[in-house]
Protein backbone atom coordinates (compact mmCIF):
# COMPACT_ATOMS: atom_id res chain seq x y z
CA UNK A 1 0.00 0.00 0.00
CA UNK A 2 1.31 3.18 -0.53
CA UNK A 3 0.83 6.73 0.74
CA UNK A 4 0.65 9.63 -1.46
CA UNK A 5 2.16 13.16 -0.47
CA UNK A 6 -1.04 14.89 0.69
CA UNK A 7 -1.89 12.25 3.38
CA UNK A 8 1.90 12.07 4.57
CA UNK A 9 2.36 15.62 4.96
CA UNK A 10 -0.94 16.46 6.72
CA UNK A 11 0.20 13.78 9.46
CA UNK A 12 3.88 15.33 9.48
CA UNK A 13 2.25 18.40 10.25
CA UNK A 14 0.26 17.20 13.13
CA UNK A 15 3.64 16.14 14.30
CA UNK A 16 2.55 12.13 14.33
CA UNK A 17 5.55 10.11 15.66
CA UNK A 18 6.34 8.40 12.29
CA UNK A 19 8.93 5.83 11.01
CA UNK A 20 10.04 7.24 7.78
CA UNK A 21 13.39 5.96 5.99
CA UNK A 22 14.72 7.10 3.04
CA UNK A 23 16.65 5.27 0.78
CA UNK A 24 18.26 7.66 -1.30
CA UNK A 25 21.95 7.61 -1.51
CA UNK A 26 23.86 10.11 1.02
CA UNK A 27 24.42 13.12 -1.24
CA UNK A 28 20.80 13.19 -2.41
CA UNK A 29 19.41 13.32 1.54
CA UNK A 30 22.20 16.25 1.84
CA UNK A 31 20.81 18.14 -1.11
CA UNK A 32 17.10 17.98 0.56
CA UNK A 33 15.12 15.97 3.10
CA UNK A 34 12.13 15.57 5.23
CA UNK A 35 14.08 14.42 8.21
CA UNK A 36 13.78 10.44 8.04
CA UNK A 37 16.43 8.12 8.59
CA UNK A 38 19.14 8.03 5.43
CA UNK A 39 19.63 4.55 5.02
CA UNK A 40 20.36 4.19 1.15
CA UNK A 41 18.77 1.26 -0.97
CA UNK A 42 22.25 -1.08 -0.99
CA UNK A 43 23.04 -1.13 2.63
CA UNK A 44 19.73 -1.48 3.67
CA UNK A 45 19.48 -5.64 4.47
CA UNK A 46 22.84 -4.51 6.50
CA UNK A 47 20.53 -2.17 8.58
CA UNK A 48 17.39 -4.54 8.64
CA UNK A 49 18.31 -5.52 12.46
CA UNK A 50 17.85 -1.58 13.65
CA UNK A 51 14.38 -1.71 12.94
CA UNK A 52 13.16 -4.92 14.67
CA UNK A 53 10.82 -3.14 16.66
CA UNK A 54 9.14 -1.87 13.58
CA UNK A 55 8.03 -4.85 12.22
CA UNK A 56 4.33 -4.85 12.91
CA UNK A 57 4.03 -0.60 13.14
CA UNK A 58 3.36 1.26 10.02
CA UNK A 59 6.66 2.61 7.91
CA UNK A 60 6.73 5.15 5.17
CA UNK A 61 9.92 4.49 2.91
CA UNK A 62 10.77 7.08 0.18
CA UNK A 63 13.31 7.88 -2.51
CA UNK A 64 13.55 10.46 -5.24
CA UNK A 65 10.70 9.38 -7.34
CA UNK A 66 9.17 6.18 -5.78
CA UNK A 67 10.97 3.11 -7.83
CA UNK A 68 13.85 2.86 -5.34
CA UNK A 69 11.49 2.93 -2.14
CA UNK A 70 9.38 0.47 -4.61
CA UNK A 71 12.27 -2.13 -4.41
CA UNK A 72 12.96 -1.39 -0.54
CA UNK A 73 9.55 -2.19 0.74
CA UNK A 74 9.21 -5.01 -1.14
CA UNK A 75 12.43 -6.14 0.25
CA UNK A 76 11.06 -5.55 3.77
CA UNK A 77 7.43 -7.38 3.37
CA UNK A 78 9.54 -10.49 3.09
CA UNK A 79 11.34 -10.06 5.66
CA UNK A 80 8.84 -9.93 8.12
CA UNK A 81 7.33 -6.29 8.11
CA UNK A 82 3.89 -5.73 8.21
CA UNK A 83 2.61 -2.37 7.31
CA UNK A 84 5.68 -0.65 4.62
CA UNK A 85 4.26 2.00 2.65
CA UNK A 86 5.55 3.38 -0.16
CA UNK A 87 5.53 7.48 -0.90
CA UNK A 88 4.08 7.53 -4.27
CA UNK A 89 6.38 10.07 -6.50
CA UNK A 90 8.79 10.51 -3.52
CA UNK A 91 10.67 13.42 -2.47
CA UNK A 92 10.40 14.77 -5.89
CA UNK A 93 6.39 15.26 -5.30
CA UNK A 94 6.42 15.77 -2.20
CA UNK A 95 9.01 18.95 -3.00
CA UNK A 96 6.98 19.88 -5.98
CA UNK A 97 3.79 19.90 -3.66
CA UNK A 98 4.88 22.86 -1.38
CA UNK A 99 3.86 25.75 -1.38
CA UNK A 100 5.47 28.87 -3.39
Amino acid sequence: MDIEVKELKERMDKKEALNIIDVREIWEYEEANIGAKNIPLATLPNHLSEFEDWKSKEVIIHCKSGRRSAQAQQFMKQNGFENVRNLTGGIDAYLADLPD
